[in-house]
This record gives C-alpha cells, sequence and structure tokens, in this order.
C-alpha cells in the first residue's frame, strides 16, 4: 500500500529541534539569503540600490558605501522595526506551516512565550505576506467557482418568548460576510469577501478572464456566466461528483479547511480580517504537497519581498490612541 505524502519522511524537512539547534546566526542567515537571493544573499541596499557595504560593529546592520544609510536584513519588509529574533520568526513560520488549520494567536503567543498582542500582529504579517503570492494573478483552464457564508451568527435569546427568526434580514448584526472561492484545477484558489455570493460573477471575469471553463453548483447567479464562458453545473442536492470531471470538490475541499480553521482555531473572525484568514486557508490548500521546509522557506522569501505593512505596523499603537 502506498503511503500517503504527509506521512512520508519527505513532507517533514524542518523541525524547531533543528531550528534552535541550530541557532540564532543560522536563522539570521536565512533570512539574509531569502532577501537578498540575487546576490547570494550578499547585502543590497534598500535607498539607493548599492552592493557595497560593510557590517557595523556592535550592531547587527550594515552601512552603504554609496549613501552612508544604515539598514537591517528586515528594512523596508514587513518585519522592519522587528523585536524578535530571527531564530523566533524562524520558529514562528515554521509553527504556523504546521498548523494545517490555522493557528490561534493564543497558541502562537504560549508556544513563542510573547504576549498575545505581538503573536496576533506576527500572524497576520505572515498572512498578508503569503496573500502576496496570488496578488495580480489570473487563472485560467479549468476553474471552480463557489461561496461560503460566514460570521453574523447571533445569539438566540434565552427566554423563548423574546426570541426572533434570525433568517430575517431585518434581525441580522450585518456582520455576516460570503467567501467567494475560484479554484483552478492543478493551479492556484483566489479569494475575496463580499456580502453575497451574486458578487462572485464579476469577480470571476476579473480573475478568470481566460478560463475554458467554470465548474459551479445550482445557485441561479451563476447562470450569468454562461453568456460569456462555457459553464457546467452539478446539482448537489442529487449528486457531489458525476465521476467524469462534473464537480466542485477542489473548492468545496478549500471551504472545509477554512471552516475548520474559522470553527476549530479561532472561534469566529472579524469581517474587517476574513480576507485574510481565507487567503492563508487557500494558501495552505495550494500548497498542501509540499514538505513543510519548503512551505517555510516560501513564507520566509514572502516576508522578505512583502513592503511594510500600513495595516499592521504600529497596530496597536493606533488602537491605543483611538481608544
Amino acid at each position: 500500500m502506498t503511503q500517503h505524502f504527509l506521512l512520508s519522511a519527505q513532507a517533514r524537512t524542518l523541525s524547531l529541534r533543528d531550528i534552535y539547534k541550530d541557532g540564532e546566526e543560522a536563522a539570521r542567515e536565512t533570512f539574509k539569503r531569502m532577501r537578498w537571493a540575487s546576490t547570494n544573499g550578499e547585502p543590497v541596499c534598500p535607498v539607493c540600490g548599492g552592493v557595497e557595504s560593510k557590517s557595523v560593529k556592535g550592531r547587527p546592520t550594515f552601512r552603504c558605501l554609496a549613501c552612508a544609510k544604515q539598514f537591517s536584513i528586515t528594512s523596508g519588509t514587513i518585519f522592519a522595526s522587528r523585536k524578535l529574533a530571527y531564530v523566533d520568526l524562524l520558529a514562528a513560520i515554521c509553527i504556523f506551516v504546521n498548523a494545517v488549520k490555522g493557528l490561534s494567536a493564543l497558541q502562537l503567543s504560549r508556544d513563542l512565550d510573547v504576549q498575545a498582542k505581538t503573536a496576533f500582529v506576527l500572524a497576520h504579517k505572515l498572512r498578508e505576506a503569503m496573500a502576496a503570492e496570488v496578488v495580480g494573478h489570473q487563472l485560467d483552464g479549468d476553474v471552480e467557482i463557489d461561496g461560503a457564508y460566514f460570521g453574523g451568527v447571533i445569539r438566540p435569546a434565552n427566554r423563548k418568548e423574546n426570541r426572533v427568526d434570525r433568517r430575517l434580514a431585518e434581525n441580522q448584526n450585518g456582520q455576516r460576510r460570503v467567501v467567494i472561492a475560484l479554484r483552478q484545477r492543478n493551479g492556484r484558489t483566489m479569494t475575496l469577501v463580499g456580502k453575497s455570493e451574486a458578487e462572485g460573477v464579476a469577480i470571476a471575469r476579473r480573475v478568470a478572464p481566460n478560463a475554458t471553463a467554470f465548474y459551479a453548483d445550482e445557485a441561479s447567479h451563476w447562470d450569468a456566466l454562461s453568456s460569456d464562458y462555457k459553464t457546467i453545473r452539478i446539482n448537489h442536492s442529487e449528486a457531489y461528483s458525476e465521476f467524469d470531471g462534473v464537480h466542485t470538490n477542489g473548492v468545496e475541499s478549500y471551504f472545509s479547511r477554512l471552516r475548520r480553521m474559522v470553527a476549530g482555531q479561532h472561534h469566529g473572525v472579524s469581517p474587517k480580517y476574513l480576507h485574510q484568514y481565507s487567503a492563508h486557508a487557500a494558501w495552505l490548500e495550494d500548497h498542501r504537497r509540499r514538505s513543510n521546509g519548503a512551505n517555510a522557506n516560501a513564507i520566509v522569501s514572502d516576508t522578505m519581498k512583502a513592503p511594510v505593512s500600513p495595516a499592521w505596523a504600529g497596530y496597536w499603537q493606533r488602537a491605543e490612541r483611538r481608544a
């Protein structure tokens, strides 16, 4: 019997034990190599692009010989002004990729022994860097499309006479959102958040203009796609697959992961950040057949390419000022 990839040694190429055994300098070299991959890890000034620099004595920074500016490995990246050691950042990334159904900020804070606030922002920075992989990406070929609603759960009142019909619009709390997912077969998954599943028609035209065919369920709003694209439908009340390629099992697999992430790890997410959780689940689903070491290296590379985040840089300082 053939062993499943996730149970094999090939799926385990990185461990927390090895990260901390190798220490801070090895972790620093990993980030350095990913930041300046084109120069084999040799520093490049983020200000002027100069390739000649020298280390600053007593500090983990470099001084550009062309413009005299000081910079570090993370200067100008999503980890700019970091306070965590490189070994802790690498460990966080390892923990993040090993959590195949997502990871709560509270658990990450306990694993790294940092404040929950620190873990919350760090996790969202990782999600933002991961999501950047598909920014501007377009899907083609056979594309599955579907939507699923998250959030907006209204607790029933304690006493029966005070309860209302929670299905009616006037009794909603405005927090309900739909995640619209488009998944290219043997390709990437694109996710967007809206207020109705019907918004997926315009999204499909934008992110998959060259699709060969769309596979969708029997929801009537997908009828609009048939005017421009070959649209193949599957009636889920009768079957989930016709065993001849007519199914939406790929996108349903993604939603299965996202539901378990939201319900099992986060117990509910804010609609403000639902797009990041949905992109995180898509990244995990797309790379589930890659080793954890390769996934960790990919995220390190993503973070070194991602610019300073306007949403997460100084997040708690802004929150305190608002309060």
